[in-house]
């Protein structure tokens, strides 16, 4: 059961992580558009996910539900399982991968920004000069730029959503720490079982860090210099752990 609760909390972190790099990178890109309208829904979003807590936000999204996921018996909303190549994935799962995507995306979006924001204005200038249209730099001079100083922010928070999946035992989700916590309630050792929990998250933690270094390494000589000595995205745009 520990196994199989490593290799989910992976899985969530990964596919959360994912999609919050996506809801993130639209949701600054919706802050910076001239409609006002789509201004106003990013700057909420962004404001309700970063002032709220992880635990409250999980705990609505899954008890409360959406309407398009299906109406319950008791006049509700529920989680449905969902079916993908002949793998059955619960509903729990699902809302869990959408209430962690939606967080990380708040957070993302102040890393990007500020990360776009650290470019020269003088780049988008320069493209708009030569005949490029906003959206068209944006895609070809700006982001491209922007990636180097996104990407060690971006390894900071993985690290957290691999420790923060840990919150969705909160609606069962079996990940590691409720895998544990159901083997020391059959076991009562909880020094042995969450002292091993610990050093899974330990070690998963230590070689994604491994990973991000060689990243950065690589990201730094392919721009010509080390990620470590160029200027990351700063400010209060990192979490230091979800309540």
């Amino acid at each position: 059961m520990i196994l199989s609760g490593l290799v989910l909390t992976i899985v969530i972190a990964i596919l959360s992580q994912v999609f919050g790099v996506v809801i993130g990178l639209i949701a600054d890109l919706a802050r910076r558009s001239r409609f006002r309208v789509l201004r106003w829904i990013a700057s909420t979003y962004i404001f309700v996910f970063r002032g709220t807590p992880f635990l409250v936000q999980v705990s609505i999204i899954f008890f409360a539900g959406f309407p398009f996921f299906g109406l319950a018996v008791f006049g509700g909303y529920r989680w449905d399982d969902l079916q993908v190549f002949g793998v059955v994935i619960a509903g729990r799962i699902l809302a869990g991968i959408f209430a962690l995507s939606l967080n990380e995306g708040a957070y993302m979006a102040e890393i990007i920004r500020s990360s776009i924001d650290a470019v020269d204005r003088g780049q988008m200038e320069a493209a708009q000069a030569v005949g490029m249209t906003r959206r068209k730099a944006m895609r070809r001079i700006i982001l491209p730029q922007a990636v180097r100083t996104v990407i060690p922010p971006l390894g900071n928070q993985f690290n957290l959503m691999l420790k923060n999946t840990s919150l969705l035992s909160v609606i069962s989700v079996t990940e590691l720490y409720t895998a544990a916590a159901i083997i020391q309630g059959q076991t009562f050792q909880p020094f042995e079982v969450f002292g091993a929990v610990a050093l899974y998250f330990l070690a998963l933690t230590a070689a994604w860090t491994a990973a991000q270094m060689v990243i950065e390494k690589r990201v730094g000589a392919a721009w010509g210099a080390p990620l470590s000595s160029r200027r990351r995205a700063k400010g209060p745009v990192q979490q230091n752990e979800m309540v």
